[in-house]
């Protein structure tokens, strides 16, 4: 069992956004590692303390072979200074292929949080990264 990781940011608390960016970052994890639904043991989504419109394991459950997939929201731990609007997730999948040959993907606003893990998706670039508020964190 390999864990893949992913995430994105919206601009706003909006349930719509917030579901379309689920399932962009869905469709490009599962895309970009050939990952079949039917391999999938669970996936756990997180969303920052700014972020409560929708769940995004509704929207995953949007896609049909996704229906009888374990999904489980939750609240990231509220750091202050850290991304906000960010939604993230971490499928559980089962496969014998390599830790190395694993593809994350973080888009949007989140491709700060790990470069080398950073997907360009049209129209990132306009996007303003936005904080929790409090005083900025340590790296």
């Amino acid at each position: 069992m390999r864990g893949v990781r992913g995430a994105t940011t919206v601009s706003r608390n909006d349930a719509g956004e917030i579901a379309e960016r689920t399932r962009e970052l869905i469709r490009l994890v599962v895309e970009s590692n050939g990952i079949r639904p039917d391999d999938i043991a669970s996936a756990v989504f997180t969303v920052t303390e700014d972020l409560d419109a929708a769940f995004p394991a509704v929207a995953a459950r949007g896609f049909s072979e996704w229906k009888d997939i374990p999904l489980l929201c939750v609240r990231e731990i509220p750091v202050p200074g850290s991304l906000g609007h960010c939604i993230r997730i971490l499928i559980h999948w089962n496969t014998d292929r390599p830790q190395a040959e694993i593809r994350h993907v973080f888009l949007r606003g989140a491709r700060h949080l790990r470069p080398e893990w950073a997907v360009r998706v049209p129209g990132d670039e306009e996007e303003e990264a936005v904080r929790l508020s409090g005083e900025e964190s340590s790296p």
